[in-house]
């Protein structure tokens, strides 16, 4: 792949152009690379568990790219997945971990341009960005918390992070703008369904998707569950976090902690690893760490774990972890 900065591309720069001049009071540019050098390790191994999740997006994306000859009629892949679940638990992640799969580069744009305070121009910019995604092609776009364009091969990923905030249930109160901001979004999806010639998906994420618009929900015919760590995935996280940390934690004590996490997110165990990874620097004075070596600092031990459980509990609680299950029983996918 041409690895050259995205803006001295040509065809780059022509689509950018064609989406954006006509927007650029609303929308803020910045190109930004995204390469691993070791794109598999971060799909299987950074990212703990999730199996299910890793399995449907190397389906629909990585393989196709690899054998493009193989997914043709039936086996052609979605154009349409859903990840939902509680946040910190690595949906957003995920995507990037495809991107980089596909050694992908992008730039983004400011997912609040499309509710422009001008009459029409959240519509036109939905319809800009799907051209330039065809125009693209092969390529991928990319839109997260931040409107992303990925350039890569074989097909087109449209991310959207926190996709509730674009599609929720349509109510008579709604804006009328919003509406029709609603309604183009999924006039062009269709676009996307029916025609065969396009690579597209659209990958969403979503941590609230009881509230998803029923017509929203239609198109995302995968829709996987990415649910909080089990008691494996937490002892390999946490053992993750601490690798290059000067720590006495046995085997069996970090199967202790993490049967005391249960019901903890991703982002829940990296703050307890935090708050405990502090305990050796409380003990000491601020004079003292002025002048100790970092080298001098005691390991960190179960007992900093005991002391941060105390204080840092799970961000979820049972009855929203309820609503999660029942959810992807009724809507979910069961694959």
């Amino acid at each position: 792949m041409n690895t050259d900065p995205a803006e001295n591309n040509p065809k780059f720069n022509t689509i950018l152009s064609f989406c954006c001049q006509r927007y650029i009071n609303v929308i803020s540019i910045n190109t930004e690379y995204f390469m691993f050098s070791s794109a598999q390790n971060i799909l299987n191994g950074t990212i703990g568990g999730q199996q299910g999740a890793k399995r449907a997006l190397e389906e629909a994306v990585i393989l196709p790219v690899l054998r493009p000859e193989m997914f043709t009629g039936l086996r052609a892949p979605v154009r349409g997945i859903l990840l939902f679940g509680p946040p910190g638990n690595g949906k957003t992640m995920l995507a990037k971990a495809v991107a980089s799969e596909a050694k992908a580069r992008f730039f983004n744009i400011s997912a609040s341009s499309l509710t422009s305070k001008y009459i029409g121009e959240g519509e036109k910019l939905v319809r800009a960005l799907f051209t330039a995604a065809r125009e693209l092609q092969p390529s991928i776009i990319f839109i997260g918390s931040l409107i992303s364009l990925i350039l890569v091969s074989s097909c087109i990923i449209l991310f959207i992070d926190e996709v509730d905030s674009l599609l929720t249930a349509r109510k008579e109160s709604e804006h009328d703008a919003m509406r029709r901001l609603k309604t183009e979004f999924l006039i062009q999806f269709d676009g996307v369904q029916t025609n065969n010639d396009d690579r597209i998906l659209v990958l969403a994420a979503t941590n609230r998707p009881f509230e998803l618009d029923d017509a929203a929900l239609r198109r995302f015919p995968r829709r996987i569950y990415i649910q909080l760590p089990d008691i494996r995935t937490r002892e390999q996280l946490l053992k993750y976090l601490l690798n290059k940390q000067e720590h006495n934690l046995t085997d069996n004590d970090f199967r202790w902690i993490a049967n005391e996490t249960n019901g903890y997110s991703g982002s829940d165990l990296t703050a307890v690893a935090k708050d405990a990874a502090m305990g050796p620097v409380r003990e000491l004075g601020v004079e003292e760490l002025k002048q100790l070596s970092i080298s001098h600092i005691r390991p960190i031990l179960r007992q900093d774990f005991i002391q941060a459980l105390r204080k840092i509990r799970a961000s979820l609680s049972s009855s929203t972890l309820d609503k999660y299950i029942q959810w992807n029983s009724t809507f979910g996918d069961c694959s």
